[in-house]
């Protein structure tokens, strides 16, 4: 096997479970494999680690349904500003574990800030597929056998705290994948700290269908050597088994305010919309947590300046991320639960708003650009929760939610399909070539907002297309929220920012 970075995506791709699999798990009624964390153990002993190995990262754990990764994106960036200060120099090195990627598989692990290079996202990702295909001869397995790797996530688990070890890591955010107690990145024994974000209904096939079932497997990362913080804005039923859990583990668990500072605007974020108060304000309990078990008094000015600094520095592409391309800005959000659906329109309504002030003689023209293909979430009702979450909050000068709205697939480009990174195969085949989820999203869509323009296009690119060719005059603004999904989100920046790759190339 060649060993370059498209060779390792092209491998690590083959390790996708398909559709048939995921909805077999899904109809099946089971809740979540509670042999998940036995398996995740041996395949950590397969490439040479022993769960109590992973203690030297000094983990911070993360689970919850929003803003998990903003959360890490947080604490993260706040601990690079303590790594680089001359006065402390504490964390060394830090690594970050987060999912899913939007334009590229290796901005999932990342160290001190940086995405893994191609170059070394090959290197590690061929010594853990090595060390599992050796285990499977010394086993007396066929090495090439579906067996012999875990699927996708569990292997760039893996891959991840290789990495980390490998780099001499002093610190590890990671962020969980879906659900907790039984998620893959659980095997961590002994972590510094662990949160819990927002919790929400989402994952309904594997985490159950209410807050206190989705609350349970969230607490599964609570570990008796690390306090936990959580929002105090979390739902009653949830903190009742939030409550119950830590005292059963037991640890300390912490409801956190909006910091004073964060809430009257005197620390400026990085990632501007006000729902991000929250997953800032439990970023800044997180990171004063783990400092104080580096000897660090995060009270001091100087260590609070380095705390702002760390939250105006950070950015998360894909979460309340606006761009602008001449007479158009591009809005970007990758909400895809009721919750996160209904923050994202606030947010476009704010930008639109901003517009509406600042500009006053400046006409706009306003822009969907929505998908949702999985079906355990119904995206009707995404879609719907979106339009009764703009409608109120409109500027009195727009009297639709959108002149234009587009649905389209998950599909990045109309030529070349969709780059290796972006490929995924856990959607339904059918629904991607007949449209029959944007289509019925569109009849939707025109029965509650009938002055729209409603269009279905099979690609990304495509829907771009429209927005870029559409007539506006020179004094007219086009605003444009891109929503519904992450993977939508990851093939509308590689548009923005990549270039069509050739048929067929990688």
């Amino acid at each position: 096997m060649a060993r370059t970075y498209g060779d390792a995506v092209a491998a690590l791709n083959t390790l996708q479970s398909n559709f048939a699999v995921i909805d077999a798990i899904r109809k099946s009624g089971k809740k979540m494999n509670e042999h998940a964390i036995p398996e995740m153990v041996e395949w950590c002993a397969k490439i040479g680690y022993q769960t109590s190995d992973l203690n030297s990262l000094n983990a911070i754990h993360i689970a919850g349904t929003k803003g998990k990764g903003s959360t890490a994106a947080f604490v993260s960036c706040i601990l690079d500003q303590f790594r680089r200060s001359t006065e402390f120099a504490v964390p060394t090195k830090i690594g970050l574990y987060t999912s899913p990627h939007l334009r590229f598989v290796r901005e999932r692990i990342q160290v001190n800030g940086s995405p893994l290079t191609e170059e070394q996202f090959a290197r590690y990702f061929f010594e853990t597929w090595d060390r599992l295909e050796q285990s499977a001869v010394s086993a007396g397995q066929d090495p090439k056998a579906p067996t012999s790797k875990p699927v996708y996530f569990r292997f760039l688990t893996l891959m991840a705290f290789h990495t980390f070890k490998a780099e001499g890591v002093d610190v590890a955010v990671i962020e969980c994948g879906i659900g907790g107690a039984y998620d893959s990145t659980n095997v961590l024994l002994a972590p510094t700290v662990t949160s819990i974000t927002s919790l929400g209904i989402d994952h309904v096939g594997v985490l159950g269908s209410t807050l206190p079932e989705i609350a349970w497997h969230k607490a599964g990362i609570m570990k008796s050597s690390a306090k936990c913080f959580t929002p105090s804005s979390q739902d009653p039923s949830a903190k009742a088994v939030l409550d119950d859990v830590a005292s059963k583990v037991p640890t300390m668990l912490t409801y956190v305010d909006t910091h004073p500072s964060i809430a009257n605007r005197t620390w400026r974020l990085g990632l501007e919309a006000d729902f991000q108060h929250s997953n800032a304000s439990l970023a800044v309990a997180v990171t004063t947590e783990f400092l104080s078990k580096s000897s660090i008094d995060a009270a001091t000015l100087s260590a609070q300046s380095l705390i702002a600094a760390g939250l105006a520095s950070t950015s998360w592409p894909g979460r309340c991320d606006t761009r602008h391309e001449g007479p158009i800005t591009w809005c970007i959000d990758g909400g895809h639960t009721l919750d996160s659906i209904t923050l994202a329109g606030k947010w476009f309504a704010s930008q639109l708003r901003t517009f509406a002030t600042s500009s006053p003689s400046t006409k706009f023209k306003t822009y969907l650009i929505f998908n949702q293909q999985t079906r355990e979430r119904s995206a009707s009702s995404l879609a719907l929760a979106l339009h009764s979450t703009l409608s109120p909050l409109l500027p009195t000068t727009h009297t639709s939610a959108f002149d234009t709205v587009i649905f389209c697939t998950n599909t990045t480009y109309l030529t070349a399909g969709t780059t290796p990174d972006l490929m995924a195969v856990g959607a339904n085949t059918t629904d991607v070539a007949t449209l029959s989820v944007q289509n019925e999203l569109a009849e939707t869509w025109r029965g509650v907002d009938p002055e729209a323009r409603v269009e279905v296009r099979r690609t990304i690119e495509e829907s771009l297309e429209v927005v870029r060719r559409d007539d506006a005059d020179e004094a007219t603004r086009k605003v444009v929220l891109v929503t519904g999904s992450l993977h939508l989100v990851g093939g509308v920046l590689e548009v923005l920012e990549g270039s069509a790759p050739s048929v067929g190339g990688p």
